[in-house]
């Protein structure tokens, strides 16, 4: 079962604000529990309203997204991170996703697909297809740089962690990825929680960054 969405909403823009309130607060499963307009406060809105979801903006006129998310990393069990933007013209995108962000959504995104994407997140998986991963990875970095720094921490995984590291970037759940290399949904938790623990990483979107730097070619 999935686990309930309590949301917080942080846009400095009241109507975006407004409009994302009035498409998820039918939602069952989805509690809108606070809002802001930007990330000056953000760890002690999270505190308050015990948000496990921050919905952002990356870009606000004092505290921006990346910011904020750099500041929700010190809490001892940070909400996930999904940041709004307008992907051709943010160049946050990428700094937000290392900086733990789970991932991003379009501004506009359709109502069904913002809703099915924060439940993906709650439960535990990326958002990001591999196709807007390599776009991000292609359009920010410098490839011989981050290709040397991807193999040396990739080659820190064992063979089973590099085997569900690549399942990882191809979006695949972890039932999908137990079912694949014939292991257990345990063992395929313990994998991934054991990359996280040995590279540093926040989430699954930095796993998939990781792969598509190191192993190209095995990302189907």
């Amino acid at each position: 079962m999935t686990p309930s969405i309590r949301l917080l909403l942080v846009d400095d823009e009241w109507l975006v604000r407004a409009g994302l309130r009035t498409m998820l607060s039918g939602q069952p499963d989805v509690d809108i529990v606070g809002e802001a307009s930007d990330g000056t406060a953000i760890r002690e809105n999270v505190a308050e309203t015990g948000a496990n979801m921050v919905l952002m903006d990356i870009r606000m006129p004092k505290v921006n997204g990346l910011e904020a998310t750099e500041a929700l990393r010190a809490l001892p069990d940070p909400p996930h991170v999904v940041m709004l933007t307008t992907f051709d013209s943010d160049d946050l995108v990428l700094r937000s996703l290392q900086a733990g962000a789970s991932g991003f959504l379009l501004k506009d995104t359709p109502p069904a697909d913002l809703i099915a994407a924060l439940r993906k997140v709650v439960a535990g998986e990326p958002i990001l297809s591999p196709a807007i991963t390599r776009k991000l990875i292609n359009r920010f970095t410098e490839p011989g740089e981050r290709k040397s720094r991807a193999d040396a921490q990739f080659g820190q995984l064992t063979p089973g962690e590099q085997r569900v590291a690549v399942a990882v970037a191809r979006g695949m759940s972890n039932s999908a990825i137990a079912e694949e290399l014939f292991v257990s949904v345990a063992t395929v938790k313990s994998h991934i929680s054991h990359i996280l623990d040995k590279l540093g990483f926040n989430n699954r979107v930095q796993i998939a960054l990781l792969v598509h730097d190191a192993r190209p070619g095995e990302v189907l």
